[in-house]
């Protein structure tokens, strides 16, 4: 079975918005990994701030989409915010202020370094910056 691949929030969009520059691209990887059986992770400050995005650009009908398929995989594993997970997130977000690294994409760092991930669905360069691929780059 293939690695895990973590999915963020502009990887999420990609697939949920037709128009969005990358979603013929998400959706065939996902028809890939499908076929592979490969497994994802997501946190939940990622899907907060999905649906965040998706209410702040007047696409809030997708938002129950985005809730009811994660719920619904079995392919996707949904890590939550914890305090041992909180404490690594911050060392990693005050170890390189002025990169323009968010919170969440520390917390998503923290997460694919824990669980030995090298990849992630994802178009925000950060991800590059930090060593990992992103795929939709």
């Amino acid at each position: 079975m293939a690695s895990e691949v973590l999915i963020d929030t502009s990887g999420f969009y990609a697939i949920l918005v037709r128009g969005d520059d990358r979603h013929s691209e998400a959706a065939r990887f996902l028809q890939r990994a499908s076929v592979n059986k490969q497994r994802f992770v997501t946190t939940d400050y990622i899907v907060d701030e999905t649906a965040t995005l998706l209410q702040a650009r007047g696409l809030a009908d997708l938002t129950s989409r985005l809730f009811e398929t994660i719920s619904a995989s079995k392919a996707c594993k949904l890590i939550w915010m914890d305090s041992d997970l909180f404490v690594r997130t911050r060392a990693l977000f005050l170890k390189n202020l002025g990169r323009g690294w968010s919170f969440t994409d520390c917390m998503s760092f923290a997460v694919m370094k824990a669980l030995h991930l090298e990849e992630a669905l994802t178009k925000d360069s950060h991800f590059q910056d930090a060593g990992f691929r992103a795929i939709l780059i």
